[in-house]
């Protein structure tokens, strides 16, 4: 989790060119959704207060020549000839988990730092689904929660009770500012993460960038290392 790569590591990690923001039941076994609560995003995703819940806006339809301007029409379920759109795909995989017909669909999600540069958020499930009106028109909206288990092949619904807290993105942009893009350690700028100073699982904060660093994956796992 915070893991940090560019727009390209990012794709060739998932084996696809991510071209869209919603890519349901990927061979893999999963889904994968890019978010981004940045300031002119074209989205409103967002955490919740506590920063442990995803709320994922669906995506528009496409745009097309001489039609309207999609931010102007309501989130599309279906597509003109009857199949089902990213979001229609989300939303019967979330009533599905709902009416007990499935485990709930497993997400990874990754979330714009800045231009070109990504975070990849971790494992989530997607647990509830509805539609609301914002701006004007009908909008899908996801509920999306963490993966108690860091380890994405044990990962099962029995973790939706244990939660961890995501980076607030103010707080990664700022860190990334601070550190320069590179291990505070050995000044790598390959393979980063965001670590937290003070483990959250022994008291420390996520909302604070005093207590957030960016370290190179081999100190990141030396430093995990050491608190074990």
């Amino acid at each position: 989790m915070n893991e940090i790569m560019s727009y390209l590591e990012m794709c060739r990690r998932e084996r696809m060119n991510l071209q869209r923001g919603m890519n349901y039941g990927l061979p893999q076994g999963y889904s994968v959704i890019l978010m981004s609560v940045r300031p002119g995003a074209p989205y409103e995703d967002q955490w919740d207060e506590d920063g442990t819940v995803l709320i994922y806006e669906g995506h528009d339809a496409p745009r097309t020549v001489g039609g309207p301007n999609p931010k102007t029409i309501d989130l599309p379920e279906r597509t003109p000839n009857g199949a089902l759109t990213q979001n229609g795909k989300f939303h019967k995989a979330a009533e599905d988990y709902k009416a007990g017909k499935r485990p709930p669909e497993k997400v990874r999600v990754y979330e714009k730092v800045k231009a070109g540069i990504w975070s990849y958020n971790g494992l989530f499930f997607l647990v509830d689904s509805w539609r609301e009106r914002r701006n004007g028109r009908m909008v899908f909206r996801f509920k999306l929660v963490p993966a108690g288990s860091p380890d994405e092949r044990t990962a099962t619904p029995g973790a939706l009770g244990e939660r961890r807290r995501a980076i607030p993105t103010h707080v990664k942009v700022e860190v990334w500012r601070r550190d320069g893009g590179k291990c505070v350690i050995c000044g790598a700028r390959d393979e980063l993460h965001f670590d937290h100073i003070v483990p959250y699982s022994k008291g420390g904060t996520s909302i604070l960038p005093e207590n957030v660093q960016l370290l190179c994956a081999r100190h990141n796992l030396e430093k995990r290392d050491s608190i074990r």
